[in-house]
């Protein structure tokens, strides 16, 4: 043997014994992403939130055990709304946390899935009153659209309309009513875009009476609710699990400020929807 020339054990890695790969590029085993989201859905059709959370918790570790760390993104990504709905302030951090470091390892920054990551760990941080750091998140969110340059209205529509509550919750209320504005504008252009509009609509009705009081905005605010609710009655939008969504979200606005018929109707049609389900 000529001890001048380097041997394969010089050069090559050492290999996994379970996949014959070299260590750290080990094969990628991708976990089934359209399976994935087609059955959280059904369990949200259901409310079964603690279903949902195994569901998602056993594809994570399907997705660490083959090495997918998109399946893993996705998925750390529906944890922290599942959290946020459920009302786990530890739970929602640690996905977010978890989200965005692996937008970081992938080197996705300036890619649409960079700024939908951004917006779930935003909107987390506003749901559980960290504002400052949800709009720092939000403007990450929309340098990372700018980069991309073509986004998807309903994408786009979501991010100005979670941005807008934060600068309400900061009393940035120009701010917040321009971001508003765009929702509406850009949600015109989107399927079935209304039902957007008119979670918008209740926004723009709730900075109102933050930033004037409920006397002074209340022609402002009736006329916001009637907006919101002729767009929850726009004919042709499917009466599905996320219309249901919508109405139950919706409905306690409507109470809120005195529009009962609406909103027992808006928790029927919910009600109605689940049931089926």
């Amino acid at each position: 043997m000529n001890d001048s020339f380097l041997q394969p054990e010089d050069y090559l890695e050492p290999r996994c014994l379970l996949c014959d790969m070299p260590v750290g590029m080990e094969q990628v085993k991708p976990v089934p992403q359209g399976r994935i989201i087609e059955k959280l859905d059904d369990y949200m059709s259901r409310r079964d939130y603690a279903g949902a959370e195994r569901h998602l918790k056993y594809w994570l570790e399907e997705a660490k055990a083959g090495h997918d760390r998109g399946g893993a993104l996705m998925i750390h990504n529906e944890l922290v709304g599942h959290y946020r709905k459920t009302g786990s302030r530890n739970g929602a951090f640690e996905h977010a946390e978890a989200a965005l470091r692996l937008v970081d390892e992938l080197k996705l920054q300036n890619t649409v899935t960079a700024g939908t990551t951004y917006i779930n760990a935003a909107t987390a941080c506003n749901a559980f009153g960290e504002n400052e750091r949800a709009l720092a998140l939000f403007e990450q969110a929309a340098a990372a659209y700018e980069a991309v340059g073509s986004v998807a209205p309903e994408k786009l529509g979501g991010l100005y309309n979670n941005m807008g509550l934060t600068l309400t919750a900061l009393g940035r209320y120009g701010e917040a009513y321009a971001l508003f504005d765009k929702a509406l504008h850009v949600m015109k252009s989107a399927d079935h875009g209304a039902l957007e509009q008119a979670i918008t609509c209740l926004n723009i009705a709730d900075a109102k009476k933050a930033e004037l009081g409920a006397d002074a905005a209340e022609q402002e605010i009736d006329a916001l609710l009637d907006r919101a609710y002729d767009l929850l009655n726009t004919p042709g939008i499917p009466r599905d699990g996320y219309y249901a969504f919508v109405c139950e979200k919706c409905a306690p606005a409507f109470s809120y400020y005195g529009y009962f018929l609406a909103a027992n109707e808006l928790k029927k049609r919910s009600e109605a929807i689940y049931e089926r389900a």
